[in-house]
C-alpha cells in the first residue's frame, strides 16, 4: 500500500498547506500534531498566485488543493473561508477577501459590510471554512461553521480579516479580542482543522 510510507516511525508525514496567508498558517500550525510536518508554499518553491475562480467556498478549496497536487506533486490541503450574512443574501461569501475590491484590504471590506448593515436589525452571520485534502489521489473535504453576529463597530487587535466585527454566538468579545487559542476552540477554521486532524490520526493509527 503506497500510503504506508507516509506513516512510519522514522520521519513525520509531510503535508503542504496551500496558502500564502501567514495568519492562516499560524492558526493551523498550532492545531496540527507533531507527527505531521507542515510545509508552506514557500517551502516547496510555489511563489505564484494559486487560482481561486470557483463560485463556491468548497470549489475554491478543491481547486487550490488540486493545483498543488498537479503542479508540484505534494500531498496537500487547502482551505477557503467566507463570511456569510443571510440578510445580505449570503454576502460577502466567496468574495470575502476582495469584497471591497481587488486590493483585498480588510478595513475596506469591513467598512463596506458595516455600511450595508447600518440600517439592519438582523445582523446574524456565520464564518464557513472548507478544507480540501488531496492525499495519494483521494480528495476529501471538511467543513467548519461558526455562527454569530456582526457588531456595529470594530473591536480588538488580534486576528485578521473580519475578526474585529464578528462575535461568535454566546460570546461577548469579537474574534479580534480573543487569544488565538480561544478563537481556535470555537472558530470555524479550528473546527474544520479538527476534523482534518481526526481523519489523519485515523490513518496514522491504521498504518503504524
Amino acid at each position: 500500500n503506497k500510503i504506508t510510507g507516509l506513516f512510519n516511525n522514522v520521519s513525520p508525514m509531510q503535508l503542504v498547506f496551500a496558502t500564502n496567508n501567514l495568519n492562516k498558517l499560524k492558526e493551523v500550525q498550532v492545531l496540527i500534531p507533531a507527527s505531521i510536518k507542515l510545509l508552506s508554499l514557500k517551502d516547496i518553491g510555489c511563489l505564484e498566485d494559486i487560482p481561486e475562480t470557483q463560485n463556491t467556498i468548497e470549489g475554491n478549496a478543491i481547486q487550490k488543493a488540486e493545483y498543488i497536487k498537479l503542479h508540484y506533486g505534494y500531498n496537500c490541503f487547502a482551505d477557503d473561508t467566507g463570511l456569510e450574512v443571510p440578510i445580505l443574501h449570503g454576502e460577502p461569501g466567496v468574495y470575502s477577501a476582495r469584497y471591497a475590491g481587488p486590493q483585498r484590504d480588510a478595513d475596506d471590506n469591513m467598512n463596506l459590510l458595516l455600511e450595508k448593515l447600518k440600517d439592519k436589525t438582523n445582523r446574524q452571520a456565520q464564518f464557513k471554512t472548507v478544507i480540501a485534502l488531496h492525499l495519494d489521489g483521494e480528495l476529501k473535504t471538511f467543513t467548519g461553521i461558526c455562527k454569530g453576529n456582526i457588531t456595529k463597530e470594530k473591536h480588538g487587535e488580534h486576528g485578521f480579516g473580519y475578526d474585529p466585527i464578528f462575535k461568535a454566538e454566546g460570546n461577548t468579545k469579537t474574534f479580534a479580542e480573543l487569544p488565538l487559542e480561544e478563537k481556535n476552540q470555537i472558530g470555524h477554521r479550528g473546527k474544520a482543522v479538527g476534523q482534518l486532524v481526526d481523519y489523519l490520526n485515523t490513518l496514522t493509527n491504521q498504518y503504524t
